[in-house]
């Protein structure tokens, strides 16, 4: 069997700047509700049997906790949060797993997931469908990857270390290093992507990269000023690689057969006349897409 792990999140985000405006019958907007919805369903219609929906129902995690700047809900469109609770009561009435995070995220979930789904020898293969460059880290050889649904490309791990310089192992020290705006820790300053691929490639963790820059020979820019940025910084790296670093600990589900979707509720039909509602807006939707969809 396949297993389809969905970061509804990016899909709720996606869906939202990218279709029109349409409220249901009570006034609320749902266009992104309906084309997650849509999007699910055509999964299904693909022949996808086994599929778990991750959402932040709460934009903040424990990692705020741990570093100031994380990302928030601040500046997100409350038309587009308020759309979090009903995409996932529409799931649960569609039959869909769907796993609300609060004290953890939704990248998470879809983790645990697919380290969860992957033990099973029943799975052939486990799709984790965002293009999350965080996601990265759980790709196994071609049996746990990584499909982006926008893109229509999937990446396996030669794909990762094709893309990124470093195998799935090393993707949290490398977000460590070069940050990762959408979540908003910076990294260190002057360690790019190709000077970080390129140093990881040979050292793997952060802990293992020699404190002499004379030792690393590998081809990096400035390697003297890399490595005391390092030195000087290497509590706030190792902080940086906590927050890139996924939890797999996270509770989804005990056995894989709890994903096989067995149709729809009873309570799917009357929702679903709820949010054809009253149609489509006059103006096509002109919002600005944020970073977590690039």
């Amino acid at each position: 069997m396949q297993v389809h792990l969905v970061d509804g999140t990016y899909e709720l985000f996606r869906h939202y700047y990218a279709l029109p405006s349409h409220k249901d019958d009570q006034g609320r907007e749902v266009a992104a509700v309906r084309g997650v919805l849509t999007s699910i369903l055509g999964m299904m219609n693909a022949g996808a049997t086994h599929i778990g929906v991750a959402t932040d129902h709460v934009i903040e995690s424990f990692r705020n906790r741990l570093w100031r700047g994380y990302k928030t809900s601040a500046g997100v469109e409350p038309a587009l949060l308020a759309q979090f609770q009903i995409l996932e009561d529409a799931l649960a009435a569609l039959g869909v797993v769907v796993w609300p995070m609060v004290e953890f995220e939704a990248d998470d979930a879809l983790a645990a997931a697919a380290d969860a789904a992957a033990r099973d020898p029943r799975v052939e293969q486990v799709i984790i469908c965002t293009p999350d460059k965080d996601l990265a880290q759980c790709v196994r050889g071609t049996r746990v990857v990584q499909l982006n649904r926008r893109m229509r490309t999937t990446m396996d791990e030669a794909g990762v270390i094709a893309k990124f310089g470093v195998p799935p192992a090393s993707i949290p020290d490398y977000l460590a290093l070069v940050g990762d705006a959408s979540d908003g820790y910076p990294g260190l300053r002057g360690w790019g992507p190709k000077s970080s691929s390129a140093v990881l490639a040979r050292f793997g963790h952060l802990e293992a990269i020699p404190a002499d820059w004379r030792d690393w020979h590998v081809n990096a820019s400035s390697p003297a000023a890399l490595a005391a940025t390092l030195a000087r910084e290497r509590d706030q790296a190792l902080l940086y690689r906590t927050l890139a670093t996924l939890r797999t600990d996270v509770p989804v589900f005990a056995h894989v057969d709890e994903l096989r979707w067995q149709g729809p509720t009873p309570e799917f039909a009357p929702l679903a006349r709820r949010l054809e509602g009253g149609g489509t807006g006059p103006e096509e939707s002109e919002r600005q897409s944020p970073t977590i969809l690039d």
